[in-house]
């Protein structure tokens, strides 16, 4: 029972950041940033620290010898719940902090649901478990985000790669060109493949089982809470905090298929989903505060894996990219540094793994002539 829990212990890391956030709360000040402090600058130093983890578990290992792994995942709802709703209703009835200091706090606090809430809520999606699956839906919920769920397991997973998939960054498309185009972009293909689902049961659109009930239900009842714990300001504090979630989501989505693309194999078809179709890293220290959404060539190839049993690969295998994903998304805000860092990558990958394609145009937007 002891080696199990201390195997996975470090990535119960995230835990850390619940006292920064509360810190942050009831003193105000330059603490209003500790939990970005922890989550992106100080794991990046430790990446530099810890290096490189290479090593991989038996992927056959039964989900009973990963209790404590899981745990994380399925404890970090309330917990979260609780962090956020309670210094929303601690600052608004206190009135300590100035606006700048609200703004500041509450940013953080989307950090924390997005680089924690949303990173679980995708290890829970992913699970056949009908509580995990709900306890996935409500981080989501708990972002407004609550679609991300169908866009993901329906449309990402299907076509990642491919002009058909939103979230996959084009070759030299600037995340901030990238972002606004996949709030719209997300929510449109979720709503289309859920309806299309549902056409091929013969149900329509409005039928109770369709998800979309439930992201609705659930993000009203987020936005009640808000405002019932602490009215207006509470409000527009929940507000700051889902947006920067979805920034953080979005700018993790960026970062792990830019450039990247399946080949095109005609009449609409496209090559299966390999491991040199994401990139890949394996630092320490961001993959145990990321519970391994770095080594996401594994994850694309193996959709089903537990967190814990993700495999490591190689550059022979999949492509790396040269830092963790907070440098990474450091980078990404600035679009001149990130094409001078990543461009000369993807020309280097399209040589390694696609030789014999010399026209790369048609792949390079999502509105290309082929066939689909």
């Amino acid at each position: 029972m002891v080696a199990p829990l201390l195997n996975a212990l470090p990535f119960w890391m995230s835990l850390g950041l619940i006292p920064l956030a509360w810190i942050g709360a009831v003193n105000g000040g330059w603490t209003v940033i500790l939990v970005f402090l922890g989550s992106w600058v100080l794991v990046s130093v430790l990446d530099l620290v810890t290096g490189i983890n290479a090593a991989n578990k038996d992927p056959e290992t039964p989900d009973s010898n990963l209790f404590w792994h899981r745990a994380i995942t399925v404890i970090w709802a309330p917990v979260q719940a609780v962090t956020v709703f309670g210094i929303i209703a601690f600052v608004a009835w206190s009135g300590h902090l100035s606006a700048l200091e609200i703004f500041g706090l509450s940013a953080g606090l989307g950090i924390l649901s997005g680089a924690i809430g949303i990173v679980y809520a995708h290890e829970l999606m992913h699970q056949s478990s009908r509580l995990e699956r709900w306890l996935g839906d409500i981080l989501m919920s708990m972002a407004l985000y609550g679609h991300f769920r169908s866009e993901h397991l329906l449309i990402h997973h299907r076509y990642v790669g491919t002009p058909r998939d939103p979230v996959t960054a084009r070759y030299n498309e600037g995340f901030h060109r990238f972002f606004p185009r996949v709030l719209k972009a997300c929510l449109v293909s979720a709503w289309n493949a859920e309806a299309a689902k549902l056409a091929r049961k013969d149900r329509p659109v409005w039928h109770h089982s369709n998800p979309f009930w439930r992201y609705g239900l659930l993000q009203l009842g987020f936005i009640a809470l808000a405002l019932w714990v602490g009215g207006r300001l509470g409000l527009v504090m929940f507000l700051i905090h889902a947006f920067f979630a979805v920034w953080q989501l979005e700018l993790v989505n960026y970062i792990e298929h830019y450039g990247l693309t399946r080949k095109h194999l005609g009449d609409g078809k496209y090559e299966h989903t390999k491991p040199h179709h994401s990139w890949n890293t394996s630092l320490k220290a961001s993959n145990w505060l990321l519970i391994n959404l770095q080594r996401h060539s594994d994850h694309h190839y193996k959709p089903d894996r537990r967190f814990p049993l993700l495999q490591s690969w190689t550059a022979e295998d999949a492509p790396q990219l040269p830092h963790g994903y907070a440098v990474m998304g450091a980078l990404a805000m600035v679009p001149p540094l990130w094409r001078r860092r990543m461009n000369p990558r993807v020309r280097a990958w399209r040589k390694t793994f696609y030789p014999e394609i010399e026209d790369w145009q048609p792949y390079k937007t999502a509105t290309n002539p082929m066939p689909r």
